[in-house]
């Protein structure tokens, strides 16, 4: 039974070990992944002593590897149990973890009671005491302290360049530029991606404009993501969408100290309505270290179309905000969270609507699509899978000075 016990630990460690180290995202998962190697290394030397220790004796140590051995397996599968019963979804593994960590404790218990002859008890307990607290801070940092380290953001900017005239001077374009910059030690996913332009009307008040009527512009804040300032001139309107566009290829990548730039045009009339125009734009993005995106991020339907969308997307429908879909499969940082958890798909939506236009992402289990998570299930994916959102908005110019070159 102890042999066995040791064997299919060998065999599980092995198996997760090379994966990790070969596969795993970051360089502590790759060290976890050398490091379970060694135990599987040592449960299998372990197993072999066990023989020699109970049959021929043909080794005079025999006993103290036996007994190095079982101990190694008990602790690696006790914390593999741990990880499991914290963060796995199907019984399977917490079973097989439970079951081991219970026949490695009994291996332990049994060998300590052949009478193993320790050479030198001082010295084989360092040994022990080191190697198990390199284990639990390595273990620690893989699963409490990294995913909680500091977020590390790519930055938008968005700058206008000089407006230009149409030949026949009825209409205009107004050039912008949009980067994004990089500065982290890790890559992101490029999720999605959107600029768009809002018009506005600002016309200005022949007189001072009263207290209340400066309650009713911040009575707006809560309901639209423009916010206008409470000027004691200017009465500004409800922006409208003029454009709206992706600017990077969903499903691509910026590498670490990268930077990615692009122009968008906006052109309008000379005659337009519009006193302003502001421009936004946003990028959802998700770290390269967290997940693998397993291509292609692939269009799935429109919000208006004949496929089956979302009931809360249909409500944001009917209320003026378009959607177009888009979903991939991804995949776990490391080997263990990848057998032990459910699949896993993204989901891109791009939305736009008369008074603005946005993208977000989610990722969720196939066939929860409907399911509304609350917030802490939200912090929970969006730490977990490095997921970020940028905006940068508005940036505003006047159009005065273009429309009067007429």
């Amino acid at each position: 039974m102890i042999v066995l016990v040791l064997l299919m630990t060998t065999l599980v460690l092995a198996q997760i070990g090379l994966e990790d180290f070969v596969h795993d995202l970051t360089f502590a998962g790759r060290l976890t992944g050398a490091a379970l190697l060694v135990v599987s290394f040592t449960t299998l030397v372990g197993a072999a002593a066990v023989l020699d220790h109970c049959i021929r004796q043909s080794f005079p140590h025999s006993g103290l590897v036996a007994l190095i051995g079982a101990f190694a397996a008990l602790l690696t599968n006790a914390m593999l149990l741990a990880q499991t019963a914290k963060d796995g979804e199907t019984a399977t593994y917490p079973a097989l973890f439970g079951a081991l960590t219970a026949g490695s404790a009994y291996a332990v218990f049994a060998v300590w009671r052949t009478s193993v002859v320790i050479p030198a008890p001082k010295r084989v307990a360092a040994a022990l005491i080191v190697s198990s607290v390199i284990a639990i801070a390595n273990f620690g940092y893989q699963n409490l302290f990294q995913p909680y380290q500091r977020q590390t953001r790519p930055l938008i900017t968005v700058s206008m360049g000089k407006p230009v005239l149409s030949k026949g001077r009825k209409a205009f374009a107004v050039p912008v530029d949009i980067t994004l910059r990089n500065h982290g030690d890790v890559g992101f996913y490029v999720l999605g991606t959107e600029f768009h332009a809002m018009g506005k009307q600002v016309p200005l008040s022949p007189k001072d404009r009263l207290r209340q009527q400066w309650r009713t512009d911040a009575e707006q804040w809560s309901k639209s993501s423009e916010v206008n300032p409470l000027s004691r001139r200017e009465m500004h309107q409800p922006g409208e969408l003029v454009e709206a566009k992706p600017w990077m290829t969903q499903g691509s990548w910026v590498e670490s100290n990268d930077t990615y730039a692009t122009r968008v045009v906006v052109q309008l009339p000379m005659n337009t309505p519009y006193d302003q125009l502001s421009f936004y734009a946003t990028a959802s993005l998700a770290r390269k270290d967290r997940l693998v995106l397993q291509p292609p991020l692939a269009f799935v339907a429109y919000s208006w179309g004949r496929e089956k969308v979302p009931g809360w997307l249909k409500e944001r429908q009917s209320s003026g905000l378009d959607s177009l879909i888009y979903r991939a499969r991804v995949h776990e940082n490391n080997a263990l969270d990848e057998r032990t958890r459910n699949p896993r798909y993204i989901t891109v939506y791009w939305q736009f609507g008369t008074h603005g236009a946005n993208v977000f992402s989610s990722i969720k289990r196939k066939g929860e699509e409907n399911r509304i998570p609350t917030s802490a299930e939200t912090n929970e994916v969006v730490g977990r899978y490095g997921l970020v959102d940028l905006i940068t908005g508005p940036v505003e110019r006047t159009l005065w000075d273009i429309k009067r070159q007429r």
